[in-house]
């Protein structure tokens, strides 16, 4: 913040002969070589039509592109909320690497993401590119990568509000003012939302000690961006954000926070170049309980009151020239994580016993290159990257709050490893309506604090850590058509094949009632954190957009067929589909727009996946309608009307070791304003 307002004046103060600069809050231009990879790309009017005006929702309409559950950030627990492509599972944490103008958002203890902190109004475009090995944005991209472009106001618009209330006493209020000149912007905005949520356990399964589960969720943002001289700019972000929710019984709450700061200069003279420097804090709690079979009563079984972590980083990119039809990309950076989870368990009268301390430290540092050459009909591009990893100041300590010797007091050996990775891409247009295209990829994504050091409950059902994990790396070959036969119109269809090799999954390793190590008593499933042989993935992704006028038209279809191939202690995994995996997701989107006036449906569908590893217990296949309404009054006043799932189909969004079904958003309703002027 401090940032921010020193260089508020500078605005204020800019030269009268630099107003026609024009700024335009980004990194370097795209590149060239992109062309030969499965990209998509949700533009800001897209993004502003979403029934929900949540970011895991608008992605939802890239196929393929899921979170570890169905549930979105109003009622799912934070940590289940990692993103992934293509098929290849997860166990929470994102194997698709997510970044807000250059910089990586996954938290830096568990690898999820708090979308809560991205308020859909402050992004002007979303790019998905399916495929790892993405070098220049950092490691982590095993299955692909989702990059976010900050939105920056025009002079049209300096003033944004809207205000919606919806379903179950549920509000939705958004702000944002801008000074806009010439040489600069600054911007602030801020939202806020909250309701008193609905009852996630199914009403077949449900007992007295089942209730709603409320949120309470807002955000703010500071942004500035300076020009310096004519081809250079300043740009300075500070954002919080503080998510609160419930998970529909007694000792369930949990809440996160976090704040983060960033300085990136861009240069786009003769060399192109950008410095970036960042900062992440985050802070979570959370609250878990035991329910008896008679769903009477609720018990606190663990809370895990205290987990701060910290990511710190840098990125410097260079762009020298090479000449007409050549690209070429530079670069090094570093990251570093730090995070430790504080827990009281063990409860007896419900009071706790015990008490544990987890975590460790992260570090990244890498260095990579990314050329790309145009001649004629053809693009070829290659991209690689080195990093030398490093985990270090592990540990697990467990002792009973009464005193006396500790239970466990373990500092974990440190570790240090290199990686290499890249990917190589061919794009040939034969004609004006025709790409082909051809890549290769290799990712890599180290193990997050979390998976490391953190055993974790659901219900009657138990996880171990791994300390011994060993980073995931993946290998993938992917092949596409695109045609686009008019302005306006295009079809792309693609075939991939990856291998996941040391996927990292929670492997069911016995079933209570006992007691087994890392965890203790368990009265459903014990599993533990391992990482499995690999997991292949092989599928068929379709997208297609159409604009006749004002009527415009999207679909996105993802096919994938995972599959486990394990031995040794998860050899009963061998042949089995990854949890969480469906074999089929649709989005399709009919929209129309006359000025200010718009309205459009969104049909999604999810196919059956699997709840558990071993394949044994099944979420049902569930298709929802979203629509959304927009009317202006006046020139600046327009009303909204949205829905979400508006036939209330039943989406189920987990299955515990009792067979209780939870459900995600039911039937949503939103009526509001929305004002934009100056």
């Amino acid at each position: 913040m401090r940032h921010f307002l020193l260089l508020v004046p500078l605005l204020s103060a800019a030269p009268a002969a630099a107003q026609d600069i024009v700024v335009t809050g980004r990194g370097l231009s795209d590149r060239p070589g992109d062309r030969a990879f499965d990209t998509v790309t949700i533009a800001a009017d897209r993004i502003a039509a979403s029934a929900s005006a949540r970011l895991e929702n608008v992605l939802a309409d890239v196929a393929g592109l899921q979170q570890f559950r169905r549930s979105d950030s109003r009622s799912a627990n934070p940590t289940s909320q990692g993103i992934s492509l293509r098929g290849i599972g997860g166990n929470a944490s994102s194997r698709a690497l997510l970044v807000l103008d250059g910089v990586p958002q996954a938290d830096p203890f568990g690898g999820w993401v708090a979308f809560p902190a991205y308020a859909t109004d402050r992004i002007a475009r979303i790019r998905v590119t399916r495929g790892g090995g993405s070098g220049y944005l950092g490691p982590g991209a095993l299955a692909g990568t989702v990059e976010l472009d900050s939105d920056t106001p025009t002079a049209a618009a300096p003033l944004r509000a809207s205000l919606a209330y919806g379903s179950r006493e549920s509000t939705d209020a958004r702000a944002s003012a801008a000074l806009v000149r010439g040489a600069g912007v600054a911007t602030l905005s801020a939202a806020y939302a909250r309701g008193d949520g609905f009852i996630p356990t199914v009403a077949e399964d449900r007992g007295p000690a089942d209730r709603a589960a409320p949120y309470e969720q807002a955000s703010v943002a500071l942004r500035t961006i300076v020009a310096l001289g004519t081809t250079a700019e300043l740009q300075a972000n500070a954002a919080a954000f503080t998510d609160t929710r419930d998970r529909g019984t007694a000792f369930t709450r949990n809440r996160s926070q976090g704040a983060d700061a960033s300085l990136r200069l861009v240069g786009r003279g003769a060399w192109g170049w950008s410095a970036l420097a960042y900062l992440q804090t985050r802070a979570f709690a959370s609250q878990f309980a035991g329910v008896d079979a008679a769903r009477t009563t609720a018990t606190q079984t663990l809370d895990q009151y205290s987990t701060p972590a910290t990511g710190l980083g840098a990125r410097l990119e260079m762009a020298p020239p090479v000449g007409a039809g050549n690209d070429l990309r530079l670069g090094a950076d570093v990251r570093a994580l730090s995070g430790r989870t504080q827990e009281f368990y063990t409860f007896v009268t419900a009071r706790p016993t015990r008490r544990r301390m987890a975590g460790g430290d992260t570090r990244t540092t890498g260095v990579f290159a990314d050329a790309s050459i145009t001649r004629g009909a053809w693009v070829a591009t290659l991209g690689g990257r080195v990093d030398r990893w490093q985990i270090t100041r592990g540990m697990l300590f467990e002792a009973p709050l009464a005193g006396g010797a500790a239970l466990t007091d373990t500092r974990f050996p440190d570790r240090s490893g290199t990686q290499a990775t890249g990917r190589a891409g061919l794009a040939w247009s034969p004609a004006s309506v025709l790409t082909l295209r051809a890549a290769g990829y290799r990712g890599w994504r180290l193990p997050t604090l979390n998976e490391l050091y953190r055993p974790f409950r659901v219900g009657p059902d138990a996880t171990a850590a791994n300390a011994a994990l060993s980073p995931e790396r993946l290998t993938g070959v992917d092949a596409g058509v695109t045609l686009t036969p008019r302005a306006g119109f295009s079809l792309s269809a693609g075939v991939f094949r990856n291998h996941l090799a040391g996927a990292i999954a929670n492997v069911t390793a016995g079933t209570g009632p006992g007691t087994f190590p890392g965890v203790g008593f368990v009265a459903g499933t014990y599993r533990v954190r391992r990482n499995l042989d690999a997991i292949r993935s092989s599928g068929v992704e379709v997208e297609a957009r159409g604009t006749i006028g004002a009527i415009t038209a999207l679909a996105s279809w993802s096919h994938v067929d995972p599959r486990v191939a394990a031995a040794g202690p998860a050899a009963a995994l061998d042949g089995l589909r990854p949890a969480q995996t469906p074999l089929d997701q649709l989005s399709a989107t009919l929209g129309w727009r006359d000025g200010e006036r718009s309205l459009s449906a969104t049909l999604r569908h999810v196919a059956r996946q699997f709840e558990d590893d071993a394949n044994t217990r099944t979420l049902a296949p569930a298709t929802t309608l979203d629509t959304a309404l927009a009317f202006p009054l006046t020139a600046t006043l327009a009303l909204e009307a949205r829905a979400e799932n508006l036939f209330d189909t039943r989406v189920e969004a987990g299955i515990s070791g009792a067979d209780v079904i939870e459900r995600a958003t039911p039937r949503t309703v939103w009526l509001g304003l929305r004002f934009r002027g100056g």
